[in-house]
């Protein structure tokens, strides 16, 4: 297979991204056949959902605005993917732009084109380091520089849990970013569930059948065990809810059921 230009040295092109694949979902440019090819047999196990991960970007934008206007101008985007408009970054500068950010991903193409977007933005940096080795994320140069971890950071960990199997003990790993932030930081997340939705337990079981053999296998948790990811934050108004309810702009469009699928949450920690 043909490596493009922007494609870092060293990747697998023989086996799926996760990230890539999302990146194909929104529309991106930055993903491989053998992506575009999962991210099909996807839509068909799991129908809709370039639409669920539109109303996921849209949630992530309106709580980033909410923490924004709680006075918070420092975010640490875990998982963040291949950059696409309206990301954190543009988002946080827009409300303070003085805001402060710093992506983070596993993904190779993921941080290559996150730097390439972020030349000559100060304010921001990316680093290359996985939501698993918390430590190494809050003792990098990059966190360092960029965020003051005595004052409030707006945690997010946005379609990112459900890549995290049970055995690697999310929560644990979510409790040492909690006990490392001050008081008034935010955790933001959204997670991928069948419960409450129009999706099937069935359909689950198929998307998690195409993610078998991406770079991260998928975890369907319910409601309550996506509440429990909060640990230590207390949850914020309104609760758990589907993303398209989460302090919505507007009305929210409720003909087409399949944008209500998977959870969103936003919490404080007092």
């Amino acid at each position: 297979m043909e490596r493009p230009d922007w494609a870092p040295q060293g990747i697998d092109l023989s086996r799926p991204s996760v990230s890539r694949i999302y990146d194909f979902y929104l529309g991106g440019s930055h993903n491989f056949e053998v992506d575009r090819e999962a991210g099909r047999k996807a839509i068909v196990a799991f129908p809709g959902l370039p639409k669920i991960m539109q109303a996921n970007r849209a949630f992530m934008r309106r709580a980033v605005r909410h923490a924004a206007s709680q006075g918070v101008t420092q975010f640490l985007d875990i998982g963040s993917g291949i950059p696409t408009f309206g990301n954190v970054h543009e988002v946080a500068q827009e409300a303070d732009p003085d805001s402060r950010v710093v992506y983070v991903d596993n993904d190779p193409v993921a941080v290559a084109h996150s730097r390439a977007v972020l030349e000559g933005n100060t304010n921001a940096a990316v680093l290359a380091a996985d939501f698993r080795a918390p430590q190494d994320i809050l003792n990098s140069p990059e966190v360092r520089k960029q965020l003051d971890l005595d004052k409030p950071v707006a945690l997010l960990l946005v379609a990112l849990l459900h890549f995290i199997q049970n055995s690697e003990e999310p929560a644990k790993t979510i409790e040492a970013f909690h006990q490392a932030l001050p008081s008034g930081s935010f955790l933001v997340l959204t997670h991928a569930s069948t419960d409450g939705g129009p999706r099937t337990s069935e359909e689950g079981a198929r998307i998690q059948d195409v993610y078998r053999n991406a770079s991260s296998q998928l975890v369907m948790r319910s409601r309550s065990e996506v509440e429990a990811l909060f640990g230590g934050f207390t949850v914020e108004e309104p609760g758990i809810v589907a993303m398209p309810n989460w302090r919505p702009d507007g009305p929210v469009d409720n003909d087409d059921p399949v944008i209500f699928t998977g959870f969103a949450g936003v919490g404080r920690k007092a």
